[in-house]
């Protein structure tokens, strides 16, 4: 069985909408995935249903745009009720947060001599409700400021880059606690891969293991070479937390993120619906009538 717990659409920052990305994800035979959309559950139910018509079993999941003392943290939540008022207001909050800074950045692109129209970087947000850096990454691309999203970030769009601008998330304690409350399992993703160790230390992953809010974190993944995930899996063995694997699948995004290059094991994934069930979330649900 091949399992992939960390995949994008549209409806954040993915290139493929989500309906084509469970398409892609049957023809290159992955038996299941998890949609994890930044800050936003709005594109689950259609990637259900295309699941059920495809053969692909679609999981419950969101990446909670968090930080701890400053420092950017990606949080993994897995069969959250997405109806969980608590989780949604602060959902909310994040995603005002990634639209209030937009124009302050066109403002800075502009002064750099690289005018974005909004409605450039409107073709490019669609219909989704949480706006990214990827997604004015993707207009600056089609201006031809930049050849790609890396080459956007790397220069100008990077934590602490020229184009940058601050905004709110989650303090990562904060987002733990609203995973667990509503039901699901918290993973940190790619947990030394854009920060450092001494950004993200072995003891803090220990101290949140230990409090038993931090579920696992998510070991295979393109930005850890091998000897970090080596490094990884052994401090999570020890810790007692789940160790996962994903592509962070993007569609054409981002680069050498295919769909299951990295996988998670059928057990890990066997402990995460049991945890789920436990807490009353939901890990696999049903499309609306409507979809």
């Amino acid at each position: 069985m091949r399992i992939d717990l960390h995949t994008h659409s549209s409806v954040s920052d993915g290139t493929d909408a989500p309906a084509e990305l469970v398409a892609e994800a049957a023809r290159a035979g992955v038996d299941v995935i998890a949609l994890c959309d930044h800050d936003t559950f709005d594109g689950l139910a259609v990637a259900v249903a295309a699941g059920q018509r495809l053969g692909v079993s679609v999981l419950h999941g969101i990446e909670i745009s968090a930080q701890h003392h400053g420092v950017s943290v990606h949080l993994l939540g897995y069969g959250c009720r997405i109806d969980d008022p608590a989780l949604a207001d602060e959902l909310a909050r994040i995603r005002q947060g990634r639209s209030g800074r937009v124009p302050a950045m066109l403002e800075r692109l502009s002064r750099a001599g690289m005018p974005v129209p909004r409605e450039v970087l409107d073709r490019y947000v669609g219909d989704s409700p949480s706006i990214g850096r990827p997604h004015l990454a993707d207009a600056m691309v089609e201006l031809g400021y930049v050849s790609d999203r890396r080459e956007a970030f790397d220069r100008y769009l990077a934590d602490g880059g020229p184009i940058f601008v601050g905004r709110y998330a989650t303090p990562l304690g904060r987002g733990l606690d609203l995973v667990r409350d509503a039901g699901g399992v918290a993973v940190i993703a790619h947990p030394w891969g854009r920060v450092s160790r001494d950004e993200l230390p072995a003891s803090l992953l220990g101290r949140l293991a230990a409090s038993g809010r931090l579920d696992g974190v998510e070991v295979d993944h393109q930005d850890h070479d091998p000897s970090t995930r080596a490094e990884l899996r052994a401090l999570a063995s020890g810790l007692g937390l789940l160790t996962t694997g994903s592509s962070d699948y993007h569609g054409a995004g981002k680069k050498d993120h295919d769909l299951a290059c990295n996988t998670t094991a059928p057990e890990v994934l066997a402990e995460i619906g049991a945890r789920v069930a436990a807490r009353g979330g939901l890990l696999v649900g049903e499309p609306p009538a409507s979809v």
